[in-house]
C-alpha cells in the first residue's frame, strides 16, 4: 500500500487521533509551531515551505500508528541539524524522550570526513547506537527517507542517483529487516525509478495493462474462493495484491525473461479470524487447484526474523494461470503491516516488548559490530551483508529455530549460539551425520555442534563463513593471537638485541630510560612497544642506539649500512636480506615460494612472526588478504658470497647411469648436491628430485641449461614450493 502524504497540520492531527483518541495534540500543534518557526524562511529545492517536509515525515508516521512522542520528533527531526535550535530548547519545550529521538536521527553535520563513504558510515553507525536505546530513532529516519525518495525528481541527476543507490542498499533491506513491507516496497519502487528510468516505465506501463486486462479475471478468481469459503463455513475476506514493480523487475533480471514469460503477477491475499482457519483456507485453496511444488512457505509454523507470519502458496488456477496466494489472520496482516511498529508499547518509551525482542537480536549485533568493526568500511560491508542476506532455518538438537543468511555452515551456527562454542567447534553433525565444517545448511537441518576445550578458530574458516558475528569473532580471536605472538617476539628481539650490544638485559628492560623512550614514541607502557618491535613497527637498532648513544658499538658498520637492516636467514648459508626504512624484523624466507638472489621479492609483516620474504610473482602473496601497511619493500644483501638451497626436478629416460651423468653435470657447474631422490615410473621415465647449493639465480639457470644437455634427459625445472613434487 501507498498512504497519502500529509500536507497540513489539520490532516495531521486528525489521522493521529482517528487511532490514538487520548493523544496530546496540543504537544504536537506546539512542535509544528516550533518547527515553523525554526524554518522559516527555508525552502526546499521544489520551492515549497521547508516545513512541508517535517510535516509529510510526521504524516508517515501516523501511517504507522506511531505514538505522540515519535510523531513530535518527526516534526522536529531536521531542526538541530538545519537551524539554530539548540538541544537545550528542545528539551526544555518537549523533554527528554524527544531530544533523544531527533538527536538519534540528526546527521553529524560537525564534523569533517575523507570521503562520502566515511561519512554514510559514521551518520549510520550513529544512528545505529540510537537505535539500542530506542527504536523508534529507526522508524523515523525511514519516514524521512520515504518522503525524500517521493520528492527526489527535484535534485539533479547525480545526487539523485547517488540517494537512490544508498537507499536500496541501506534503508529498504533496514525497513523489510524491521517488518515495514509497505514502506520497503515503496523504496524499491521509488529507488527504480530513478536508477533504471526506462525500465520503470516500462513496467509501469506493461503492469497497469495486464491489470486492466486482467480484472475480470480476478475476480472470477475472488467469487470461486469467496463460494468455497462460504460453501466450507469458514471466515474470510479476499484481497487483490499491489504489484511490486521492483520485484517483478528483480524476477526478470534474475530468470532471464521478458515481462511476458512473468506468469505469476496475479496476487491475492485472503485475511481470516483465526491461525486454524489459515491452514483450513489452503486446504480449501489446494483442493480447488493444484499447488506448484516448491512454492509453499509456512511463515506462520516459522516467522521470519521480522515476526512477519502468513502461509503462502502459488496455485494453477483457471486457465492455466498462476495465482499466488497469502493467507493470514487480522493481527498477522498488522504486523506485516506495521512491523516493529506494532509491538512496542507507548509506555515503554520506543523499548520492544519482551516476547518479541529476541526477534530482533539483529539489532544487538550491529551494536557488537560497531564496537568490533572500527573500520568504517568493514562495519558498512557488514551492515550490508546482514540486511541483504536470503536466510534459511535450521535447528537446535532441543527445537529452537535459527535463523542464518543462505550458504551459512556450521560454524555460522555455532557462533550464533555463543561466541565460546564457536572458538571451540571442531566438528558437527547435520541430522545425525557428521559434516565437514564448511558444509552448507539447507532449512529443516537439525544441527549438533561438537566442541573440544583445544580447539581454536582458523583462519581458514573465513574462507566459507557467512555471518558477520562469525568473521567477526575469528578476526577478533586471531588478532589477539597476533598481539600476544608479536609481544612475545618483541621481548626476544629487544633482548637478543641488548645483548648484542654487550648490555644485561634484566637491567636494560627495567630501566626508566627505556619506559621514556617509549613514550616518547608514542607508547604507555614497555609491553606496548615491544609488540610493535614484535609487529615490525619499530626498529630494535635505533632503540637501542638512543639508549646507548656514547658506546660505539651502536655505530653503523660497513657491513651494515646506515638505513638498512640485516636478518641472516636461519637456513644454513643462504644470503640475508636488507629492509629500507631501517626496520629490525624476524626475517624468514617463504617455503611457499622459497625465493633465492635474484628473484625479485617483496616483505609480508604476519602479525606475532614477523617478515615473511615472498617472490613478487608468488601465488599465495596475492592471494593473501593483507593489509598495504604489512607490505614491506626488501632486497637481498649480496655483500657476501653465499649458498641457498634450491629444489630441482628432472625428467628422463629410464635408463642406467642417468642419476651419475645429471649428478656429474650439477658439479660441473660447481654447484653441491645435498639431497637426491629417484622414482622410475611405468612408462620407462624416471623422476630426479634434487636439492642443490647455488649462489643466485644466474647460477641456477647455468645448472639447468646443463642438465638439460645430457643424453636422456627431457626437461628440467626448477620447483617453487619445498611441498611440490617434480
Amino acid at each position: 500500500m501507498m498512504y497519502e502524504t500529509v500536507t497540513d497540520i489539520d490532516q495531521l492531527l486528525d489521522r493521529l487521533q482517528a487511532y490514538q483518541p487520548e493523544a496530546d495534540l496540543g504537544m504536537v500543534r506546539k512542535a509544528y509551531e516550533f518547527s515553523v518557526r525554526a524554518h522559516e524562511g527555508q525552502t526546499r529545492r521544489s520551492g515549497e515551505p521547508y516545513v512541508k517536509h517535517p510535516v509529510a515525515v510526521a504524516g508517515v508516521l501516523t501511517s504507522l500508528k506511531t505514538d505522540v512522542a515519535a510523531v513530535v520528533a518527526g516534526l522536529l527531526h531536521d531542526t538541530l541539524e538545519d537551524t539554530v535550535a539548540t538541544a537545550d530548547e528542545l528539551q526544555r519545550e518537549f523533554g527528554q524522550e524527544v531530544v533523544h529521538l531527533v538527536d538519534g536521527v540528526t546527521k553529524i553535520g560537525k564534523i569533517t570526513f575523507k570521503s562520502s563513504e566515511e561519512k554514510q558510515a559514521e551518520n549510520f553507525r550513529k544512528m545505529v547506537l540510537s537505535m539500542a536505546d530506542d527504536i523508534r530513532v529507526v522508524i523515523i529516519k525511514l519516514a524521512d527517507r520515504l518522503h525524500n525518495m517521493r520528492t527526489l525528481e527535484h535534485l539533479n541527476e547525480k545526487k539523485r542517483q547517488e540517494i537512490a543507490q544508498e537507499t536500496l542498499e541501506i534503508y529498504a533491506p533496514l525497513a523489510n529487516r524491521i517488518g515495514i513491507g509497505w514502506v520497503k516496497n515503496e523504496l524499491e519502487d521509488l529507488c527504480l525509478k530513478h536508477l533504471k528510468p526506462d525500465a520503470y516505465e516500462t513496467l509501469r506501463v506493461c503492469v497497469a495493462k495486464r491489470d486492466e486486462d486482467r480484472q475480470q479475471y480476478i475476480q472470477e478468481v475472488q467469487a470461486l474462493v469467496e463460494g468455497a469459503l462460504k460453501e466450507n463455513g469458514l471466515v474470510g475476506a479476499v484481497y487483490g495484491r499491489p504489484k511490486h514493480l521492483y520485484g517483478i523487475y528483480q524476477k526478470m533480471k534474475k530468470q532471464s525473461i521478458s515481462f511476458e514469460e512473468v506468469y505469476d503477477l496475479t496476487a491475492l491475499r485472503i485475511i481470516t479470524d483465526t491461525k486454524m482457519n489459515c491452514y483450513a483456507l489452503l486446504g480449501v485453496i489446494h483442493s480447488l487447484w493444484q499447488p506448484l511444488p516448491g512454492r509453499f512457505k509456512d511463515y506462520i509454523a516459522i516467522p521470519k526474523s521480522n515476526l512477519y507470519q502468513s502461509l503462502h502458496t502459488t496455485v494453477v488456477g483457471p486457465k492455466g494461470e498462476h495465482v499466488e496466494f497469502q493467507i493470514r489472520t487480522e493481527e498477522m496482516h498488522r504486523v506485516a503491516e506495521y512491523g516493529i511498529a506494532a509491538h512496542w508499547k507507548y509506555k515503554e518509551q520506543g523499548r520492544v516488548h519482551d516476547k518479541d525482542s529476541k526477534a530482533f537480536g539483529w539489532l544487538r549485533q550491529f551494536i557488537e559490530w560497531q564496537k568490533d568493526l572500527p573500520d568504517n568500511r568493514q562495519f558498512m560491508d557488514s551492515v550490508k551483508l546482514e540486511l541483504f542476506h536470503d536466510v534459511v532455518y535450521v535447528f537446535t538438537p532441543k527445537g529452537t529455530v535459527k535463523e542464518l543468511p543462505k550458504g551459512a555452515t556450521p560454524v555460522d551456527f555455532a557462533y550464533a549460539i555463543h561466541t565460546e562454542v564457536g572458538d571451540h567447534c571442531v566438528g558437527a553433525k547435520v541430522n545425525g551425520k557428521i559434516v565437514p565444517l564448511k558444509h552448507e545448511l539447507t532449512s529443516g537441518d537439525t544441527i549438533e555442534i561438537l566442541t573440544s576445550p583445544n580447539q581454536t578458530p582458523h583462519k581458514d574458516w573465513l574462507k566459507f563463513v557467512r555471518t558477520s558475528r562469525a568473521k567477526t569473532k575469528i578476526k577478533h580471536w586471531i588478532k589477539a593471537e597476533e598481539q600476544k605472538r608479536s609481544l612475545e617476539i618483541g621481548w626476544r628481539l629487544l633482548e637478543a638485541e641488548i645483548r648484542r650490544h654487550g648490555l644485561a638485559p634484566s637491567q636494560v628492560l627495567k630501566s626508566d630510560a627505556l619506559l621514556e623512550t617509549a613514550k616518547q614514541e608514542g607508547y604507555a607502557t614497555i609491553d606496548e612497544l615491544a609488540a610493535a618491535v614484535g609487529f615490525g613497527h619499530f626498529a630494535t637498532g635505533q632503540l637501542i642506539g638512543r639508549l646507548t648513544a656514547p658506546i660505539s658499538a651502536g655505530a653503523p658498520t660497513q657491513s651494515q649500512p646506515a638505513g638498512a637492516s640485516k636478518v641472516v636467514s636461519t637456513r644454513g648459508e643462504e644470503p640475508g636480506v636488507q629492509v629500507k626504512g631501517g626496520r629490525d624484523l624476524l626475517m624468514q624466507l617463504s617455503r611457499c615460494c622459497n625465493p633465492v638472489p635474484g628473484d625479485k621479492i617483496l616483505g609480508y609483516i604476519t602479525r606475532g612472526r614477523g617478515l615473511t620474504i615472498h617472490s613478487v610473482d608468488c601465488p599465495n602473496l596475492e592471494a593473501l588478504d593483507y593489509d598495504r601497511e604489512r607490505l614491506v619493500e626488501v632486497e637481498w644483501d649480496t655483500a657476501t658470497p653465499s649458498q641457498h638451497a634450491v629444489k630441482i626436478a628432472v625428467l628422463a629416460e629410464d635408463k642406467t647411469g642417468m642419476l651419475a651423468n645429471v649428478s656429474s653435470a650439477i658439479a660441473e657447474c660447481k654447484a653441491n648436491i645435498s639431497r637426491a631422490e629417484i622414482i622410475t615410473r611405468e612408462d620407462r621415465k624416471a623422476e630426479l628430485d634434487f636439492v642443490v647449493e647455488i649462489a643466485d639465480t644466474a647460477h641456477l639457470n647455468r645448472v639447468l641449461k646443463t642438465i638439460e644437455r645430457v643424453g636422456g634427459v627431457i626437461t628440467a625445472r626448477r620447483v617453487r614450493s619445498w611441498q611440490e613434487r617434480s
